[in-house]
């Protein structure tokens, strides 16, 4: 073989595996666009590909309950429904869901009898968690927490239903709706 052949061998190969190959693809913004037409790759089933998954959506409620989350270490007032005056425990509630254009009860025997029920294995963020007596509410934040204004001389605060009495004492559970 003659030299000249021997420094074309190595580039007639790549071009071959080129040829061989499917075109080149790229992603900047998710969609798959073909290299070298610069047009988007169609799916003929019509299936997302599974590289590009939708967001999730958080919910209202994940929303309200991220709010809340806010409001952590403001004191307790009796009738309180902001950070400058404090919160009552339905007042934390109201303004949590408020922030977010959500009308709901400033007491905690309404808030028991408005939304729907709940069944306890199947909480999500933003629920509302009632307590014997319905005296008591709090939100529900995930992975058995939630965040709550306990009474008089206390502060807005995060607590486990598991290692405090809480969790004994729920009584319902209820799903904020809209409209």
């Amino acid at each position: 073989m003659s030299l000249h052949l021997h420094r074309l061998l190595p580039a007639l190969a790549v071009v071959a595996l080129a040829m061989a190959l499917p075109p080149a693809t790229a992603s900047t913004s998710g969609v798959r666009v073909d290299a070298f037409a610069a047009q988007p790759l169609s799916y003929a089933d019509g299936h997302r590909p599974p590289w590009r998954t939708a967001p999730r959506r958080v919910s209202v409620g994940e929303h309200a309950a991220k709010i809340a989350l806010e409001a952590v270490g403001i004191p307790y007032r009796w009738g309180g429904t902001s950070p400058e005056t404090g919160f009552d425990c339905s007042g934390l509630v109201r303004w949590a869901y408020g922030r977010l254009g959500v009308d709901v009860p400033h007491s905690s025997y309404a808030l028991w009898s408005s939304g729907i029920p709940v069944e306890r294995a199947r909480m999500k963020p933003g629920d509302v968690l009632v307590f014997s007596g319905i005296g008591h509410v709090g939100l529900y934040l995930g992975g058995g927490r939630m965040v709550h204004a306990p009474y008089s001389g206390t502060k807005v605060q995060v607590v486990g239903l598991a290692r405090t009495n809480y969790g004994r004492r729920l009584v319902g559970v209820r799903r904020v709706t809209l409209a």
